[in-house]
């Protein structure tokens, strides 16, 4: 080595160079930032909303077995066609049958579309008897993506529903 370079990298320490120094300043930011979510994590932290929520669990179970038990016990499905696209048609079969397996009959029958990301474009829709047991409804999707869907039975005071998730392609 010559006499340049010996002083060069005398002179020229790590610890100057400002890379070095930049990614000390960030490692320190995002430590800093860290104690800051755990110290406010544990400052704001409001503990059990309930102190006997094991059994307030079990009383939730309890009443939606009872609610079952006291439902009409039919069985519902929803028939939604494959390759449901925006603002195309589609016709929404929903069927619905007893306890023994014969077409029941609400007083009424809706269908329900949710977007989950933007609440203006939900919409519903009544259902028409195609048959005894048997409701259609034509929808039409405003845009793709995934949308919540709901069918309600409505039988004297009471309603009966059932969901189901549809992904609405692009035309």
């Amino acid at each position: 080595m010559n006499r340049a370079t010996t002083a060069a990298v005398k002179s020229g320490s790590a610890w100057r160079s400002p890379w070095v120094i930049g990614w000390i300043a960030l490692l320190a930011v995002v430590l800093a930032v860290n104690a800051v979510m755990i110290f406010l994590a544990f400052a704001t932290n409001p503990g059990l909303v309930r102190a006997d929520y094991y059994e307030g669990g079990r009383e939730v179970e309890r009443t939606i077995a009872s609610r079952l038990e006291e439902g009409p016990g039919w069985t519902m499905s929803i028939d939604t066609p494959e390759g449901v696209q925006a603002d195309r048609p589609t016709v929404v079969r929903f069927v619905v049958v007893d306890k023994v397996g014969q077409p029941a009959t609400p007083d009424a029958v809706t269908y329900y579309a949710y977007r989950p990301s933007d609440v203006s474009l939900d919409f519903s829709l009544p259902m028409v008897e195609e048959a005894p047991g048997r409701y259609a409804v034509e929808v039409q999707f405003p845009l793709a993506g995934i949308w919540d869907t709901l069918v309600a039975t409505r039988s004297g005071d009471n309603e009966y529903s059932l969901g189901q998730r549809v992904s609405v392609a692009q035309p």
